[in-house]
């Protein structure tokens, strides 16, 4: 390895988040699960370590792809949203179920890193427009001026284009009532317009004339004084033609970007539209970033993050647990595990943006297993996830945790909710106990659903609330553990809890 990338893998070790870091992190929205959080956590750091080794060894060093086990509710799915804002990677979640064998109605397996690659492009893009930001703005800056306030006919040679283009700036208002200052800068400009052809010397004084009018324009447009003046500007005409294609393995198996191949052989096109200033900002800052922005670059970039550092979280893995002596739905099971298969063991996929290596990308998957079992997988599959972390079904004093403790905390959510309405929600010591011990016997009794019972349970607490809210006199609500009984009594009572819960 040399010096040079010798440092830049020193400097992603460095800025990558330590395994208690990640740890804390997810702490702050998901309570317990200390063995899952640790194991990602470690796996996510062997991400940067890897890229540090020696470049012999670095191609040898095999992902420890990692399978949570545990029922719905827990934050497996939960944990791999966090991730996803933790980690400066292409990050995508997908459910195995909706993968099917080839020949089955369904999506290729390939697509999945077809889709995490279009993200990963999508992420360096952005990246790079906010380094361009700056020059993109005063590009935008200048054809807002063109477009508001274009330069006077008399500064052209076509004396017809000298009517016309005096008519457009006579009627650049759309009959709306302007500042007077602008009325008064858009006069000048009309009567520079007006006036005779002279000679080169009072042309070039009119040119600085108009050139400081377009100043005073400028100063304005930056303090904001002409955001919602109509102006009428071309933009690229984004559609792309409409075409039908018939193929038996589908679009997917057709990897051409039909877009910017008709793209290429039709005229560009373009159309006016009528917006607002800062409507036309957007716009405008968009086409100008995208001059400046080096596509080949992007995608290099991009392909090499998803090859060296793409995660994908593989959801509800159980779903296609099974053996083919199965008959009916579970037919295409283990085809879709086979298909599977060669995607997690490292192969070539072909992608609009190039050919991308799945060999470093590491899996996450998850399921409940609850009609199955990691064992009913095919040996070739579970060889590939050789980390195993079962999480724990959640008792009375997680709820209580869940409740309170998170900063997404469901207590948190219904006091901000009902704030926008005026009222003051106090939610006392007892009404969370209340909650967190009817969630667990509605759990035990009905169906475990983990956490989502509490979803269940809040609602219904605070369905009067809601729905009385914008008409109560009486701003100032409390929550106890006598008023959490009170409206859940019926739940309590009834046998038949399927009808009022999930």
């Amino acid at each position: 390895m040399d010096l040079q990338n010798t440092q830049e893998a020193s400097k992603t070790l460095r800025d990558s988040l330590t395994p208690k870091q990640i740890v804390a992190e997810l702490d702050k929205y998901i309570i317990g699960q200390a063995e899952a959080k640790r194991s990602v956590a470690i796996a996510l750091r062997n991400r940067a370590r890897r890229q540090m080794l020696e470049e012999d060894i670095r191609d040898e060093v095999a992902p420890k792809n990692i399978i949570m086990i545990g029922s719905t509710g827990v934050g497996k799915t939960e944990i791999a949203r966090r991730l996803a804002r933790l980690v400066d990677a292409p990050f995508i979640k997908v459910e195995a179920s909706k993968y099917t064998e080839v020949g089955y109605v369904g999506r290729d397996v390939e697509s999945m890193i077809r889709d995490l690659t279009e993200l990963a492009v999508n992420m360096v893009k952005a990246e790079q427009t906010e380094t361009v930001k700056e020059r993109a703005l005063e590009q935008v800056e200048e054809r807002l001026l063109d477009y508001i306030y274009p330069p006077p006919s008399s500064l052209k040679k076509d004396r017809e284009d000298e009517s016309s283009e005096e008519e457009d700036l006579a009627e650049s208002d759309g009959g709306e009532e302007e500042p007077q200052e602008v009325q008064e800068l858009t006069a000048g400009l009309i009567e520079i317009a007006n006036e005779p052809e002279e000679s080169e010397t009072v042309r070039k004084q009119r040119e600085e004339r108009y050139l400081r009018t377009r100043e005073k324009f400028r100063q304005q447009l930056r303090d904001g004084k002409l955001e919602d003046k109509p102006v009428e500007i071309s933009v690229k005409n984004r559609t792309a033609p409409l075409i039908e294609i018939f193929s038996p393995g589908g679009i997917e198996e057709m990897d051409i970007n039909f877009k910017d191949v008709f793209g290429g052989l039709m005229p560009k096109q373009t159309k006016k539209r009528r917006l607002t200033v800062s409507e036309a900002r957007q716009i405008l800052m968009q086409e100008e970033a995208e001059k400046l922005i080096d596509m080949d670059g992007v995608v290099g970039d991009a392909v090499s993050r998803v090859e060296d550092s793409g995660l994908v979280f593989l959801d509800e893995i159980d779903k296609i647990a099974g053996r083919e002596s199965k008959a009916g739905p579970d037919v295409s099971r283990e085809g879709v595990q086979r298909d599977i298969l060669p995607i997690i063991e490292g192969c070539t996929v072909a992608t609009k943006y190039g050919m991308v290596r799945t060999d470093h990308i590491l899996f996450i998957a998850a399921g409940a297993f609850h009609m199955s079992k990691p064992s009913d997988l095919i040996p070739e599959l579970q060889g590939r996830f050789p980390i195993r972390v079962e999480l724990k079904s959640l008792g009375e004093g997680d709820f209580k945790r869940i409740l309170t403790e998170p900063k997404n905390a469901l207590v948190k959510q219904y006091i901000a909710m009902m704030q926008t309405e005026e009222l003051t929600i106090t939610i006392s010591d007892d009404a969370v106990d209340a909650i967190s011990s009817l969630a667990y016997r509605v759990n035990e009794a009905v169906e475990d659903i983990g956490a989502r019972r509490l979803h269940t349970i809040m609602e219904k607490l605070f369905e009067d609330i809601s729905f009385e809210a914008p008409d109560l006199e009486d701003k100032d609500i409390v929550v106890d553990a006598q008023y959490v009984n009170g409206q859940l009594s019926d739940i309590v009572k009834n046998e038949d809890l399927s009808k009022y819960v999930l």
